[in-house]
């Protein structure tokens, strides 16, 4: 009698358990992305002079970036939002970017604002491309180009600037991979072999030839310090590390960091 009943509690466990992984698996993106869809104009965010394009992406899907120019030679930041919100929550660091002179484009994921599409790593980084295109295609010179990535976004980053012409790199809160920080979160779960989207930054980091700047607190729990730290431990570049002590992810939307990215930004494009 104690055996049938182990044997139904082993069952019924193992029963859960792959329940819960099947859930995972199909959920997983309503998991890691989560879109607004507000799309207010940037006047709207107290933004004036900045001009709004819908870009076609070579899948058939339309991506909005907001865009200004840059004063004389000064470089363009090329800028990857996180996981959530729009770029329309991000219109302090934009505005800060323009007062330091440089050129400056947000680009809206899909399935982000008024972007069209469902986020997924191959979408995003095809809309990532689409960003570098356009700019480049606009006159922009690519070893002008500053790509500057947050947290997911960062991973669009690191694969731009390991593939094409850019004139730096900036990190913030930054991972090797999306499926390792999944790991540490959901350990009972073989994440591994489950997740679609592990944007693999490590695998890419040290193709990167541009000057890079990586900035992490000490204290984040979205995407521990620890990945920041081994990411760029594996940066072949010339690298700076900001670490930002007992401070969490909080830090990617502080003006402080702001400066950090602009010193950092008007070093290299000083040289």
């Amino acid at each position: 009698m104690l055996l049938s009943s182990f044997k139904v509690i082993i069952i019924g466990s193992a029963f859960i358990y792959c329940l819960a992984m099947l859930a995972m698996f199909i959920f997983q993106r309503n998991l890691m992305y989560f879109p607004t869809n507000k799309n207010p104009l940037p006047v709207d965010v107290g933004l004036d002079d900045v001009t709004v394009d819908d870009l076609p992406t070579p899948d058939g899907e339309t991506i909005v970036v907001w865009h200004a120019p840059a004063q004389q030679d000064a470089p363009t930041v090329l800028f990857f939002h996180g996981n959530a919100g729009e770029i329309s929550n991000r219109a302090d660091r934009f505005a800060t970017y323009r007062a330091a002179g440089f050129g400056v484009m947000f680009v809206s994921w899909r399935g982000y604002g008024g972007s069209t599409g469902t986020p997924t790593e191959d979408g995003i980084l095809m809309d990532a491309k689409t960003g570098y295109d356009w700019l480049v295609s606009n006159g922009v010179d690519p070893s002008k180009i500053a790509v500057v990535g947050e947290s997911l976004g960062t991973g669009a980053a690191v694969r731009i600037a390991s593939e094409q012409t850019v004139g730096a790199l900036v990190l913030g809160a930054p991972y090797t991979a999306t499926s390792d920080v999944a790991a540490q979160r959901f350990p009972w779960l073989p994440v591994r072999i489950l997740m679609k989207d592990q944007f693999r930054s490590i695998d890419y980091i040290g193709n990167v030839t541009a000057p890079t700047l990586v900035l992490h607190g000490t204290a984040d729990q979205v995407i521990p310090y620890q990945f920041g730290v081994q990411l760029h431990d594996a940066i072949n570049a010339p690298k700076t590390f900001v670490s930002v002590d007992g401070q969490g992810h909080e830090i990617l939307y502080q003006t402080n960091t702001y400066m950090e990215e602009i010193a950092f930004l008007s070093g290299v494009f000083s040289d």
